[in-house]
Formats: C-alpha cells, structure tokens, sequence
C-alpha cells in the first residue's frame, strides 16, 4: 500500500453507534473504515479486491456469530493474511479463547480505550508486516 493513501479497516458491527464511533476514531488516525453491520455484508465486501488492511469483527452478529465468520473466512486460503481484531463486550475467557482459536489475531473487550484500539490495530498490522 502506498504511503499516501489510508489504511482500509473494515468494521464489522451492527451496532450503528459502534460502527461511528470506531469510524471516527480510525479516520483522526488516518485509517478509513469500511463498514458492514452483518457477516454477509462483509463476505460481499471481502470478495471485492483490493482486501482491507485489517478487519474488526464483532462477535455478536445477526444471521452467523462472528466466531463462526471467522472460521469460515480461516477456511480459504486467500484470507490467510488479513489481519483481524475481535471487539466484543463479551468478555468471559472461553469466548475470548475460542475467537483467538478462529484465527482472530487480537481480542479486545468493550469498551476499549480509544488509544488502545489504534495501537493495536497498529500493533497487528506491525507484526503482520515483520512476520509475512
């Protein structure tokens, strides 16, 4: 991706009011965000080159949990290197373990600070960059 333009991130929520918040808060970072409020919609997104730089994912989504995207999303080999962050208010350690088992790369519970959302998308994106 070239230095001028934004980082994609696509946001998997459907939460509108998530979904603006993180939007606003990845575009003072220079990111842009892509939105999707269903798995459906962000398997559409997903199927449209380019790929995002990274995809949030909520885990509480209509029609198909976002753990279960995941695995699905895990399955193909074309999104072995999508980067993804799962932000969720459940916080119960099996949960976080299972999304962490589905290939997500970091579990953050809501709320989350906003600084530490940024830095660890830029923290994944890092490792994703050193570790191909």
């Amino acid at each position: 991706m070239s230095e001028e333009s934004n980082l994609q991130i696509l946001v998997v929520d459907d939460d509108d009011g998530v979904q603006k918040l993180v939007a606003t808060l990845l575009n003072r970072s220079r990111m842009d965000a892509i939105r999707a409020m269903t798995a459906t919609e962000a398997a559409q997104i997903l199927r449209q080159p380019p790929l995002p730089d990274l995809m949030l994912l909520d885990i509480m989504l209509p029609e198909i949990s976002g753990i279960d995207f995941l695995k699905q999303m895990r399955s193909k080999t074309v999104f072995d290197d999508l980067p993804v962050i799962i932000l969720s208010a459940l916080a119960d350690p099996k949960t976080i373990r299972a999304g962490l088992d589905a290939g997500a790369d970091r579990y953050l519970t809501k709320p989350y600070l906003v600084n530490n959302l940024v830095k660890t998308i830029q923290e994944v994106l890092k490792a994703r960059e050193e570790n191909p």
